[in-house]
């Protein structure tokens, strides 16, 4: 499955996108440092007709052409990448004269917004930092005057440029985040009833706590389920009144969580002022970096080179402070109308810092031993640049391979994309082990028009992946033959999408080449289903049980004494162990071993269940074989 992607959420809009790659420049435009971003920036906006006055100073009044505003934040727009002996004062000049504007278009605004966040991010000098700051930090009143002029405030809704302060977002969460939500912004936080018409899943769901409701749900038609709620909750606000009742529910975690989606509720939450806006959303870093000199090019970036360096510092942090950055990248995400599996579940015990230099910062994080997959390993993180949140990060992966997804929020695409890409798989490398890195189809274009428009496959190619099915390596040296031979030449978009169609790859030295190319632990799960559907009548208990017998037998265990956790690990990894036919005849070691990465998965550190498998070179073998 795709890494960059939302949480399926049932939206109560049209918000519902998939995450997209971060991308860098090549034959189309793409987003890697200093290039033209992924997708067009806005247009110049369509102003409304006549003058606009200019604030009073006391001297007769002065009207400015109409187009004055949008040629001011075209300057800023074009300042901001300029870098170089004397180069801060130019944004902060057009900062002040912009400041004193009024803004009579979303559009417009939005413009305004992007470049004071990218400016906060990739400041020249300090005056940049605390004039982006000072204008940040009181954006929310240019939002609420547009809004009272009866503006248009629709812009403010889409994937991309939702989250500023003073804005309302709304949307069908889940569990997870909206009880989190309701935790972290309870008087901010609603839920949306006009909106709603779910009234077969309240008859199921809500029974379980409003007693007697039975008499209208199993019954009636057209049932005043407000009034019901109303009467249950008395002077407790309708969403904390049930996302109580949902926690004091008997049952299993993903039984609470699957419950409460069922639902399909949509919240509207009002962000004001909040830090928790995608406006306020950074914190002041132990030092800033100030670029005088231009930023890094993909050009200039060598993943082989980068790699080659010493291991980047991993520091991990107090439980206190890994629930802050917790917190951090759940607001990061949720105001983007995004989720991740590890951004909403991520252990906060696990979190590990390291700085790679010019003010960038990295977080990354494992599963708690409950919430982990089956069989491979999870990483998730993402990225400060000078305490600003420029992207996620997602790493799923399983002996010496890891598939990797990478995000570069749209605001900050031609902000050395590539340089700090590089900078995360350097870090992987250390957490993880992994000497194979992959990228799964979709981040390069299938079914992802994004991808194909901002030429993702031409990103990851010039970093140094190639492509994992040899046609499609063959029409890449093609591609690139007729780009040597002709600079201008852009390939088509049904070549990108062709080359598309599956996973590339980047191996370190030393690895073996090509052994992940076919790999997939979707292919594993199949065969265990096919199992289940001929030996076991499609029963998924029995094959468990099953499973378990034959390879404890096999491998020389009792589990009896194990712990809940670790039983449940036994029962996912014999369900492919299983399919070993020579299983029993593996030496004692090498059932010591596999005994020892079946608790590991269950274990407190889930990157020591990863270097685990990295140790049984005949488990690889056989995964391989099998996957």
């Amino acid at each position: 499955m795709p890494f960059f992607r939302t949480i399926p959420w049932p939206a109560a809009s049209s918000l519902g996108k998939q995450g997209s790659p971060d991308l860098s420049t090549a034959r189309v435009a793409t987003a890697a440092p200093a290039v033209q971003p992924s997708s067009s920036p806005p247009k110049p906006p369509d102003f409304l007709p006549g003058a606009v006055p200019t604030r009073y100073t006391g001297q007769p009044q002065t009207f400015m052409p109409s187009n004055s505003l949008d040629q001011l934040l075209t300057r800023l727009e074009a300042a901001k990448s300029r870098f170089g002996t004397g180069t801060a004062a130019h944004p902060e000049k057009f900062l002040k004269q912009i400041s004193r504007q009024e803004f009579c278009d979303p559009k417009s605004l939005l413009r305004f917004h992007e470049t004071l966040l990218f400016l906060r991010a990739f400041p020249q000098g300090p005056s940049v930092v605390s004039g982006a700051e000072k204008l940040l930090n009181t954006f929310h009143k240019r939002i609420t005057k547009l809004r009272s002029a009866g503006a248009d405030m629709s812009v403010f809704d889409d994937f991309e440029t939702s989250g500023i302060a003073g804005s309302t977002m709304q949307d069908t969460l889940s569990f997870e985040v909206v009880r989190w939500l309701a935790r972290r912004i309870p008087r901010n936080i609603e839920i949306n009833w006009d909106d709603y018409d779910e009234e077969r899943a309240m008859a199921s769901t809500w029974p379980r706590f409003i007693p007697l409701l039975e008499e209208d749900a199993d019954v009636e038609a057209n049932i005043p389920w407000k009034p019901w709620l109303d009467a249950a909750r008395g002077c407790e606000r309708p969403l904390n009144f049930l996302m109580r009742r949902f926690e004091q529910l008997l049952v299993p975690d993903r039984e609470r969580a699957e419950l409460y989606d069922s639902l399909h509720l949509p919240v509207r939450w009002n962000l004001d002022n909040l830090r928790f806006s995608r406006t306020r959303n950074w914190s002041r870093p132990r030092r800033f970096y100030y670029h005088t000199e231009p930023l890094i090019t993909r050009s200039q970036v060598s993943l082989a080179k980068e790699i080659a360096r010493p291991a980047p510092k991993l520091t991990r942090l107090s439980l206190q402070d890994g629930e802050a950055v917790m917190h951090t990248i759940r607001e990061v995400m949720a105001v983007r109308y995004r989720e991740l599996y590890g951004t909403t579940l991520g252990d906060p015990s696990s979190v590990v810092r390291a700085d790679v230099g010019r003010g960038v910062v990295l977080y990354f994080w494992n599963l708690p031993p409950h919430r982990r997959l089956p069989l491979r390993a999870y990483v998730a993180g993402f990225t400060l640049k000078n305490g600003v949140p420029i992207n996620y990060i997602e790493a799923i992966g399983l002996c010496d391979w890891i598939e990797i997804g990478f995000n570069t929020f749209y605001t900050y695409r031609q902000g050395e994309t590539a340089w700090i890409y590089t900078q995360v798989l350097r870090c992987l490398r250390q957490l993880t082990g992994a000497a194979t890195f992959s990228v799964y189809p979709y981040q390069i274009g299938q079914n992802n028009d994004e991808a194909i428009d901002s030429g993702a496959f031409w990103f990851y190619r010039k970093v140094g992946f190639r492509c994992g099915r040899r046609d499609l390596e063959r029409l890449a040296r093609r591609e690139e033959r007729k780009i040597a031979a002709a600079p201008r030449y852009k390939t088509p978009r049904r070549t990108l999408k062709r080359l598309a169609e599956a996973h590339v790859f980047y191996e370190l030295p030393g690895s073996e080449p090509g052994a992940w190319d076919n790999f997939s632990t979707r292919n594993l799960g199949l065969r265990v289903n096919r199992r289940m559907a001929e030996e076991f009548d499609g029963d998924s208990r029995k094959i468990r049980q099953a499973s378990v017998r034959e390879v404890t037998r096999a491998l020389s265990i009792t589990p009896r004494r194990w712990n809940p956790t670790e039983r449940h690990a036994l029962e996912d990894w014999a369900l492919v162990l299983v399919l070993i036919p020579n299983l029993r005849h593996w030496s004692r070691e090498e059932k010591q071993e596999m005994v020892k990465i079946i608790r590991a998965q269950a274990g407190p550190n889930e990157m020591r269940y990863l270097h685990s498998t990295q140790r049984h070179p005949r488990l690889r073998d056989e995964l391989l074989r099998l996957g």
